[in-house]
């Protein structure tokens, strides 16, 4: 078994691993590369194996540089399965065709460039329709459904905490009679944030997958942040300014508008002249919270409170969805304070750049970054400390005051990544740690084997590694709770149980184990469909 790294490795974006064995290839992720030109320029460039010869693609979560280039490896022969989690995918029918769109858009503007300078044409990355074709090669599941996509292949979800339907990948291989189990920990959250549950935790696997986003960092705690947000809007607001945050569409932007739901709605002594408005102005992030509000499922307890009760966390009275072009422009024509919360997250497109040019060379305005910034990338520039910076073709002065509030990052720092791996109980073979620039990556694989003393390597891109020894499968399962909430359904949910039972009688029985663990597995999953549907309807019923 080999696996390859031809993504994120000493870079954040563009997460891209292939494992294979004598009789599959399997790749982890296919996201895009972002940040830099020279960075961007790799996703144009042929995959290193052939799309067509690759069984599946395991997604950990739909965020552009994890899922970007699917459908050019659709395009390019891909016709094997997309693995990945419900929300995963209600969120990819959004996302996938929002960057095809722009695609096609940076393509036609370029080439009305290339056109008057007598160049030839560019062709897209990809267009709406190969992103619609790819669709098509999903399957989804739901967290801790063991699935056995062949009989050498068993993959499970786990909650990563990142964003919604985001999701550590347990993916057990059989070679040679044995099972070796590799986790991937795709983009890990941190614990405690809102409407999403915590990051869970793995306690075995003879290879792990770790990112390292913020592996040389520890977070400022959320609360302070959303404290700090609160004051520099009430600041700014007095002196006349507006606050631009430029927000990834799904996952902060969702989190920031929970926050000042809860700021607005329950915060009695906040003046009516205080409630200033605020503005989503991204089409994909109203699409994004609308799966959101289709997910409840994935929420955690707070928010599930918050539903049942009728409140519904991504409404409030002072918030507004801009959808067309028309209201976006308008933001800028008026001078009165205001909140604009729009995409892209990093500055790299998107009608952030738009509101930037109008208001980040206004002293009275702030800049509010709420996210990572990747290097080569125009909030990362800003945020550095540039003071003139190219917009849409203007040079552009920064006079805004800017900040940095990293308790709303969705990524874990040193001190969760580093109790989310002791939480192993047996030390795996090896660490390949990812997805953080050269310095993170290589401090925090420095923290990993002082702590834990196992082996860890840093890949660079294009590395591959030989898994030369096999272990035997030793996973566990997980039994979920009686659900009994809903008459409509407590007869089902009776089957399952009797079935239960029966399965716990037979073991005492002289009968082989591999059966008695698949049918363990089929129930499991009947039962967190089952759940979901009670979700669902308590959905229905909060609205």
């Amino acid at each position: 078994m080999e696996i390859k790294f031809l993504g994120a490795s000493k870079v954040v974006t563009g997460s891209n691993f292939l494992i294979e064995t004598d009789k599959y290839k399997i790749l982890l992720d296919c996201g895009m590369f972002q940040g830099s030109k020279e960075l961007e320029e790799l996703n144009f460039e042929n995959f290193s194996y052939n799309p067509a010869d690759i069984d599946f693609l395991i997604l950990s979560h739909a965020h552009i540089d994890h899922s970007g280039r699917i459908p050019k490896l659709v395009k390019e022969g891909f016709k094997g399965k997309i693995i990945c989690t419900s929300a995963t995918f209600d969120l990819c029918k959004i996302m996938l065709i929002d960057s095809a769109n722009i695609q096609q858009s940076d393509v036609e503007w370029e080439n009305r460039k290339r056109q008057r300078a007598g160049k030839k044409p560019i062709e897209p990355l990809y267009t709406v329709d190969d992103a619609e074709m790819s669709l098509r090669y999903f399957e989804s599941y739901l967290y801790d459904q063991k699935i056995n996509l062949n009989e050498d292949i068993i993959v499970r979800f786990k909650d990563a905490g990142h964003i919604l339907g985001s999701a550590i990948i347990e993916l057990w291989i059989k070679e040679k009679k044995d099972f070796t189990k590799i986790v991937f920990s795709g983009d890990l959250g941190m614990p405690g944030r809102p409407i999403i549950k915590s990051p869970e935790y793995i306690h075995e696997a003879d290879y792990i997958i770790v990112e390292s986003t913020y592996g040389n960092r520890i977070h400022e705690d959320m609360k302070a942040s959303t404290k700090k947000l609160v004051e520099i809007i009430n600041t700014t607001a007095k002196n006349g300014g507006s606050v631009i945050i430029p927000s990834f569409a799904v996952g902060r932007t969702q989190e920031i508008i929970y926050e000042l739901n809860k700021y607005y709605e329950y915060d009695n002594s906040i003046e009516e002249y205080m409630r200033i408005p605020v503005y989503v102005d991204s089409p994909m992030a109203v699409r994004a919270t609308e799966a959101f509000q289709a997910n409840p499922n994935c929420f955690n307890d707070e928010t599930k409170r918050l539903v049942l009760n009728g409140d519904n966390p991504f409404e409030f009275g002072n918030l507004f969805y801009v959808k067309s072009q028309q209201e976006s422009m308008k933001l800028n024509k008026f001078n009165f304070p205001k909140v604009i919360i729009s995409a892209s997250g990093m500055c790299t497109a998107g009608r952030i750049r738009h509101h930037l040019k109008h208001n980040l060379w206004k002293g009275n305005n702030s800049v509010v970054f709420v996210g990572y910034q990747a290097e080569g990338t125009l909030g990362r520039r800003i945020l550095d400390g540039e003071k003139n910076v190219k917009i849409l073709g203007e040079d552009i002065s920064v006079e805004s005051n800017i900040y940095d509030l990293e308790g709303f990052s969705g990524h874990a720092d040193q001190n969760i990544l580093i109790d989310w791996l002791r939480n192993f109980e047996k030390k795996p073979k090896k660490i390949f740690v990812v997805h953080g620039e050269k310095e993170s990556s290589n401090e925090f694989a420095k923290l990993i084997e002082m702590e834990l003393g196992v082996d860890v390597i840093v890949p660079n891109l294009g590395d591959g590694f030989n898994i030369k020894e096999v272990v035997k499968q030793s996973h566990t399962g997980i039994v979920l709770e009686p659900i009994k909430e809903r008459e409509d359904i407590k007869k089902e949910l009776q089957e399952v149980y009797d079935q239960f039972e029966s399965l716990v009688y037979r073991t005492d029985q002289l009968i082989d184990p591999e059966f008695l663990s698949e049918d363990y597995d089929k129930l499991k999953n009947k039962l967190l469909e089952l759940q979901q549907k009670l979700m669902d309807v308590n959905m229905l019923i909060s609205k």
